[in-house]
């Protein structure tokens, strides 16, 4: 089902505040910014190895890291999972009986269809599962 760790999604309360320890002191190679007007986030890409980081910044009071910011604070906010086909994934959690926070695939940065499990499920981690469009 899931071929790699697609990225880890940092919530951070300032991109440009964050972004130079991993770009600078990390040496992460950043790839842009996005605005994400659905999640009502904005997203900072940084590759490392095949893998990205994702800062992530709400860009509104009622935006779900925004919500995470003021509970817990800055820091890892969830693991995301890159899989072939995302409603097959979805079908083969739920027959697992896996509580899901997305039942149907939504839109996130770069047009990828992504889902989120509740973190419930998966010992408290906030986990995605995404599949890359095929639009580059």
């Amino acid at each position: 089902m899931t071929k790699k760790i697609n990225h880890i999604g940092i919530a951070v309360k300032n991109i440009e505040a964050a972004l130079p320890f991993y770009r600078d002191i990390l040496g992460m190679k950043f790839e842009g910014t996005e605005e994400v007007a659905e999640q009502k986030v904005r997203v900072a890409f940084l590759q490392v190895g095949e893998s990205r980081i994702e800062l992530l910044e709400p860009t509104a009071p009622d935006s779900p890291v925004a919500k995470f910011l003021e509970k817990t604070g800055e820091g890892i906010h969830h693991l995301a999972y890159e899989v072939d086909d995302l409603e097959a994934s979805l079908a083969d959690l739920r027959q697992k009986g896996m509580r899901l926070i997305d039942e149907t695939p939504r839109f996130g940065a770069h047009g990828a269809k992504i889902a989120f499990l509740h973190p419930r499920a998966s010992g408290g981690v906030l986990t995605e599962l995404c599949q890359q469009s095929t639009i580059k």
